[in-house]
């Protein structure tokens, strides 16, 4: 569910705006993905995982972008 609220997120349907925290969160736990999926791929030699793992860095980097915008309408109100 979460996934398809970012992915809407990402591709321009409609809009959920989340507050920096929100996407702090989300960003923590794109981080945590991607660190078992490499794991995966280097101590096991996974390579399904490797792609998991590219995959969650990609999602990372669209939350990452999205972040620093919010972060600054946020700073901007205060």
């Amino acid at each position: 569910m979460r996934m398809k609220i970012l992915m809407g997120l990402m591709n321009g349907v409609k809009r959920k705006f989340m507050t920096s925290q929100e996407l702090f969160t989300q960003m923590q736990e794109q981080w945590t993905e991607f660190s078992e999926n490499h794991e995966k791929f280097v101590d096991k030699g996974n390579r399904a995982a490797a792609t998991r793992a590219r995959k969650a860095v990609g999602e990372l980097k669209k939350l990452v972008t999205e972040y620093r915008k919010q972060s600054v309408t946020e700073s901007k109100k205060a």
